[in-house]
């Protein structure tokens, strides 16, 4: 049913938990994961209003720091018996989660949220929302 997982994380303790989750896909066919973490290109934005940045040496400090938790996650999932592939984008999270799972071909979409309301949410949407509106494949949410 679901053979190919796209599976974002901010490696936060809720993507943690939807990790966990995607242990539970195997007995329904799962083969492959792909791993996408997205370092958020409005960040470089909102930084460099305050203060000079070399933003290319930023970037790729950041893209280390990712490259070294996603390999403990691809790690884990391979334990279980996953094929995996791991991305690391640039962009706005959602559209690029969007890509991804398109460019990917994946079958379903496990996300983790905190499954509350704020007013930030209100106004803005959570990443996980974005991605449950405008997805054109299946969605698992897993909340907090």
């Amino acid at each position: 049913m679901f053979d190919k997982i796209l599976y974002p994380t901010d490696f936060s303790d809720v993507a943690r938990k939807a990790l966990a989750y995607i242990g539970h896909l195997k007995t329904a066919g799962a083969q492959e994961v792909v791993v996408v973490h997205v370092i958020d290109s409005r960040n470089f934005d909102a930084l460099a209003g305050h203060m000079p940045l070399d933003f290319a040496r930023l970037q790729k400090t950041w893209e280390e720091k990712a490259t070294d938790e996603m390999n403990g996650v691809a790690g884990e999932l391979r334990a279980e018996g996953y094929r995996v592939k791991s991305r690391i984008e640039t962009g706005i999270p959602f559209r690029e989660i969007l890509r991804v799972a398109d460019e990917e071909k994946v079958s379903v979409i496990v996300v983790g949220s905190h499954g509350k309301s704020n007013l930030a949410d209100m106004f803005l949407g959570s990443v996980s929302e974005k991605i449950i509106r405008s997805s054109k494949k299946p969605v698992l949410v897993v909340t907090r």
